[in-house]
């Protein structure tokens, strides 16, 4: 489903603005990169532009362009609200629901300033002046490319530009392994590559240059592993002692949801990671084929995202959390069943 409600966001950027962009709580590759990559895009423009995010970004993303810049509204809330009340404009990225921006929530829908939501998220809230809702893009950062089209700004991408987006898409896409890396999102990462985005350089910053607490923390992750065979399910855990032992920092267990999907005959993957800050156990789930992990997030763990890529949350012990995902999956065999054998020859 596709939303394009911008008319007049043209004539408003027809002159220097002050423009506040926030990403979600927890920002991934895709938030970050689609907020610097529109940040970038409105400066080059001339319009002063200000990425301000709900909490810190994980560390293996600190090498993107301006992202120095960023204000944390945890650590820096006065110069967050200043930013956010002197904004002419505030764009919201890679989320739909004011809820997902944390300790930003409040000033936002107490604002009375115009704005912009830009996402590929389902149910899209109704809070924005302008919404570009797409969920059939691949990323936020894929849309940002096509925001830069429909309001004549394509011509200011530059290689800094071309390199967020890239990453953006690039991370959302699982390195374009995931059915929503069409044709299309292939040309547009072509056309970024062609404006000066290192593809090389970029995939190696994201995946190839772990920090030693990440690879700790994978060897404990993949030694909980469990292949339910049966139900073409694999399922791992991450406690708090895991954490602690492997000297745990933001961002390391990114990705790792997706290791279950490397296995023969596993169609849908989940991982639970446990956080004593609200006693809750976060869970990421993948899938493969038509298995939909958004609808199963929403019914059962408070979540939702993607149908094949979601999140969820519940206050249980990671036990608990384990054995309801356990107790739920023989009403969906037969559905797991079909979409493990889709890759079969």
């Amino acid at each position: 489903m596709r939303i394009l409600t911008i008319e007049g966001l043209s004539d408003l950027l027809s002159t220097p603005k002050k423009i506040a962009i926030i990403p979600h709580q927890n920002p991934d590759g895709d938030a970050l990169g689609s907020c610097l990559g529109l940040q970038l895009l409105l400066s080059n423009a001339g319009h002063h532009a200000q990425v301000i995010a709900p909490n810190p970004f994980p560390h293996f993303l600190a090498w993107l362009p301006k992202s120095e810049d960023i204000l944390i509204a945890e650590d820096q809330l006065e110069s967050c609200k200043s930013a956010i009340n002197q904004a002419d404009l505030i764009a919201t990225l890679d989320f739909n629901h004011l809820s997902r921006c944390g300790v930003l929530e409040p000033l936002i829908s107490e604002a009375t300033q115009p704005i912009l939501m830009v996402d590929h998220h389902i149910s899209p809230a109704d809070y924005a002046t302008y919404m570009f809702s797409d969920t059939s893009a691949s990323s936020t950062s894929e849309m940002i490319y096509h925001l830069a089209n429909y309001i004549g700004l394509e011509t200011h991408i530059n290689a800094d530009i071309a390199t967020c987006l890239y990453t953006g898409i690039l991370t959302d896409t699982g390195s374009f392994k995931y059915p929503n890396a069409g044709s299309e999102t292939l040309r547009i990462a072509a056309n970024l590559v062609d404006s000066g985005a290192d593809k090389t350089k970029i995939n190696a910053l994201i995946s190839e240059q772990g920090s030693l607490s990440r690879l700790k923390l994978m060897g404990r992750c993949l030694d909980s592993l469990e292949f339910l065979e049966e139900y073409h399910t694999v399922y791992m855990c991450i406690t708090e002692n895991d954490k602690i032992a492997s000297n745990f920092q933001k961002g390391d267990s990114e990705g790792f949801v997706n290791f279950g999907l490397s296995l023969k005959g596993c169609c849908f993957s989940v991982i639970f990671i446990e956080n004593s800050e609200d006693q809750s156990i976060k869970l990421s789930l993948r899938s493969t084929g038509d298995f939909d992990v958004n609808q199963f997030a929403r019914d059962h763990f408070n979540g939702g995202g993607h149908k094949n890529a979601a999140g969820g949350k519940i206050n249980t012990s990671i036990e608990q959390a384990v054995a309801l995902l356990t107790s739920l999956l023989p009403h969906y065999k037969e559905s797991l069943k079909t979409n493990a054998t889709i890759y079969e020859n």
